[in-house]
């Protein structure tokens, strides 16, 4: 049985490609480019629900959707990027740059879809923290659980009534049982 080898990519090769935007985004990992999986609906109910939730705190981050993140040799769109308002790509106008980040954004959300790989996403996650990314979300829908990652530790499933870990200055509380409460 033949089997067909795709040549692998450089991340500069991937981003020149028309495709890679297209719903859902593609994504180079380890020199292959991969189309994420399509979101179900608790999937983009945890989602919407965070990022309005985020967005509407006072402070000093913002919560980005599905923005492409490009570092090392890899290009990931992670489900939420967070990031300090002052660290936003501006223009020379000053405006919001149209293009997506070139490093790994300080918080990363992760939000399974069904069917889609744990160990990819974790891969993921582990990636953004070798590059940059301080703190990663995990969230499981169909187990209720969100496993935490940061930079200094191993990861950890967080029990259910305690707050969920934030940046510092991020005035985010919320625990898994009421993130997954969102779901009802």
């Amino acid at each position: 049985m033949a089997v067909e080898v795709q040549d692998r990519l450089t991340l500069d090769e991937f981003l020149g490609r028309p495709e890679i935007d297209e719903s859902p985004a593609w994504e180079l990992f380890d020199g292959m480019p991969l189309q994420k999986a399509m979101p179900g609906l608790q999937h983009s109910r945890l989602q919407g629900r965070l990022l309005s939730w985020i967005n509407g705190l006072e402070g000093e981050f913002e919560a980005f959707p599905e923005l492409r993140c490009s570092f090392g040799d890899r290009s990931i769109v992670p489900d939420i990027a967070i990031m300090p308002s002052e660290a936003i790509p501006l223009t020379e106008t000053g405006d919001i740059a149209s293009m997506g980040l070139m490093q790994a954004p300080p918080s990363l959300i992760e939000i399974l879809s069904p069917g889609q790989s744990m160990t990819r996403v974790t891969r993921k996650l582990l990636y953004g923290l070798r590059h940059g990314t301080e703190l990663a979300w995990l969230i499981d829908p169909a187990e209720r659980v969100v496993l935490v990652f940061q930079c200094d530790r191993l990861p950890e499933e967080w029990p259910p009534q305690d707050l969920l870990p934030v940046l510092p200055g991020l005035s985010l509380e919320l625990t898994p049982e009421g993130l997954f409460g969102w779901l009802r």
